[in-house]
Parts: structure tokens; C-alpha cells; sequence
């Protein structure tokens, strides 16, 4: 039902039969410290290598974005880019808007701007956003083409990463930073409506501040980012970003090589058209028309009757149940002297309890 573009990149790992890093024994090695700035010529070291904002971590909080969103400082300058299109425009419009996208990139590098924003902020009614993978990835592979892309760092601002593995694409394909606005304001509306709570010693609940349980997201995304990237032995965040760590499944090979370029495909698939057609609709269930006020259930998580299909359903545990219910009568009798046969029964019984 339309999955965001993430859903198409699988984590590469290394091919050993130990891990190659355990990030919570090993975790004095590994850093989620990143960097915000124009970068210098590594064999060489001078004073101007020290002029970059270094983040402890890549996930921003709002207040923080703001605070880089408007630096002042004669070594660093802040440009936001929009990163939606008009749904007037309908699925040719995306195309338009990647290449504008990249154009206004390289203009504000061009008048030395070194914090390039991208931000579906003013999604809306008549603007849908571009799947941030792709603007993400768009920007950073016409900067490289450029010879540009190390003049300025990537902080994206969308309210579509939500899960570990979004941002890990997201930080693999050239971004620095990421603000998840519309994550952190719906944990903003939980703690809000005491949805969220501190268990304490005696088991009485207490509430949880807004700001304390957005650090505790952050933490948990960041332990998830470790795991991550400790899969390929990469003990930095710095050395993951832009590292295209991902093998690409079910994209067509002009799309990556000109958005995704160098990601390992090998089986064909869908094309911008498609990314487009499944970006509006997703869109169109967050703007239905008429306005009912609910959203669609999803059942990415979890099974629901019009959600996402899962392979593990009400309907396969009836099936497995029946099979081995009926493995105790006329099927049971057919199935005398088969050793192997009723091995497969006891497995199956034993899986359906």
C-alpha cells in the first residue's frame, strides 16, 4: 500500500561469522558525533579544519534546527530548501522539483552557503512532499557530479523518518543531520494526554515531560544507528554518512544510476513515475476528500483486516490449525508409517502453539 521509499534499500552486513563490532560492549570505539560545515583537504591540516559546528548526534530537535536554521557567523551560513511540489503539477511535477531542488542547491553553495536545509515544512492541501530519500540523495549525488558537495553539510527537515532504518538511509545517502518534526510533535501530544509515563519503584506512575521523553527517543535512535552501522564494522557515524551502505531492491536502473548512483541493484523495478504516483497517495489519505478526520489503520506493524498484507495472517494460523487438527483423524490414519510426514505434523502443532 504504497510503502515509502526506504522500504526499497536493504542493510548490507558484513559477511563474517562474528560481529565485526558489538556496539554496547564496544562503545567507547564508536561515536554518533557529526559535523556541519564546509570540508578541507583531509592530508592537510591547518587551522580552517576546525571551522565546523560538530553535533553529538544527528537527530535534531526542533529548537535545535531553529538554532542552525538561523546561525550568524561569518564562517557559516543557513539556506532552507523546499522540498515539495504542486499537486497541480500531478506526477510529471516531481521531476521539475528534484531539478529545481538541485539547482538551488549549487546556487547557494555558488554564494558560499555551507548549511544546505532541506524541509517538507509547508506540506499542505496543494503540496505534497518528495520522498525525503530521494531529494536527500538528489542534492548529494548533483553536488558530487558538481565537484561542490563538500563545500556544505545536509540537515534534513521532514516529518517521514520514524524508524531506525529511515534514518539510517537517510545519514547513508549523504545527510548530516535530520529533524523528524512530525515524530517529535506527536510525542509532544502523548505526553500531553499522559499517554506516556515514568514507572516508579513502587509502581505508581508519574508523567513524563515533554523534553524528557524527547531525549529518550533521540537515545533510543541512536543505540539503533550503533547496531546499524556496527553490522558493516563502521564505527562512526562520519564515516557511515554518504557511505550508501544499501542495496537498492525493486528500482529501475535509470533511477539509480542518476539519484542512487553506485548502489548495488540487481533485479529492476519501479521508476520515478511510480515514486511520484505512490507519493500522492499517500498524500491523498492524508487529504481525503471529503475530509473524514481519520486516517487509514496502515498494519505496517501490526495485522489489521484493511491494513498491509502479512504473511503471517488470521487466515495462515486458521490454515495451520486445521492441518493439524486434522492430522489427528482421517489424515492422521493416511499418514501411518511416514516418519517424516509426522515429524512435519509435531512441527507444525508445536509452531501453532
Amino acid at each position: 500500500q504504497a510503502p515509502p521509499l526506504f522500504s526499497y534499500f536493504k542493510q548490507l552486513f558484513a559477511q563474517v561469522t562474528n560481529p565485526p563490532i558489538d556496539p554496547i560492549r564496544e562503545d567507547i570505539v564508536m561515536s554518533l558525533a557529526t559535523s556541519l560545515g564546509t570540508e578541507l583537504n583531509l592530508f592537510a591540516e591547518t587551522p580552517e579544519h576546525a571551522h565546523k559546528l560538530v553535533l553529538d548526534q544527528p537527530i535534531l530537535l526542533n529548537r535545535e534546527l531553529e538554532t542552525l536554521r538561523h546561525v550568524s557567523h561569518e564562517l557559516f551560513a543557513a539556506r532552507t530548501i523546499d522540498i515539495t511540489w504542486p499537486l497541480a503539477d500531478g506526477v510529471a511535477g516531481i521531476g521539475e522539483a528534484i531539478a529545481r531542488i538541485c539547482r538551488e542547491a549549487q546556487e547557494a553553495i555558488a554564494e558560499r552557503v555551507n548549511i544546505i536545509v532541506l524541509s517538507d515544512r509547508i506540506v499542505g492541501r496543494n503540496r505534497a512532499p518528495i520522498p525525503s530519500l530521494l531529494a536527500v540523495a538528489a542534492v548529494h549525488h548533483h553536488l558530487v557530479r558538481e565537484g561542490t558537495r563538500l563545500r556544505a553539510g545536509i540537515i534534513l527537515e521532514s516529518g517521514e523518518p520514524r524508524e531506525v532504518h529511515h534514518f539510517a538511509t537517510l545519514i547513508g545517502y549523504g545527510a548530516s543531520a535530520i529533524n523528524p518534526y512530525v515524530m517529535l510533535e506527536t510525542l509532544d501530544e502523548l505526553v500531553f494526554t499522559g499517554r506516556i509515563t515514568r514507572g516508579g519503584n513502587g509502581g505508581e506512575e508519574t508523567p513524563l515531560s515533554a523534553e524528557e521523553a524527547a531525549q529518550n527517543v533521540v537515545k533510543a535512535l541512536g543505540k539503533g544507528l550503533l547496531k546499524t552501522i556496527s553490522k558493516m564494522g563502521i564505527s562512526t557515524i562520519q564515516s557511515y554518512c554518504g557511505a550508501q551502505i544499501f542495496e537498492a531492491v525493486g528500482l529501475e536502473r535509470a533511477l539509480i544510476d542518476r539519484h542512487f548512483t553506485g548502489t548495488a541493484s540487481r533485479i529492476g523495478g519501479v521508476g520515478l513515475e511510480v515514486l511520484a504516483t505512490e507519493a500522492l497517495e499517500r498524500h491523498a489519505r492524508a487529504y481525503p476528500v471529503p475530509h473524514d478526520g481519520l486516517l487509514p489503520v496502515g498494519g505496517v506493524y501490526a495485522w489489521r483486516r484493511d491494513g498491509e498484507q502479512h504473511m503471517w495472517n488470521p487466515e495462515t494460523i486458521a490454515l495451520v490449525q486445521h492441518a493439524v487438527r486434522a492430522a489427528n483423524g482421517n489424515v492422521g490414519a493416511a499418514l501411518q508409517g511416514d516418519r517424516e510426514a509426522h515429524t512435519a505434523v509435531r512441527e507444525s502443532e508445536a509452531f501453532a502453539k
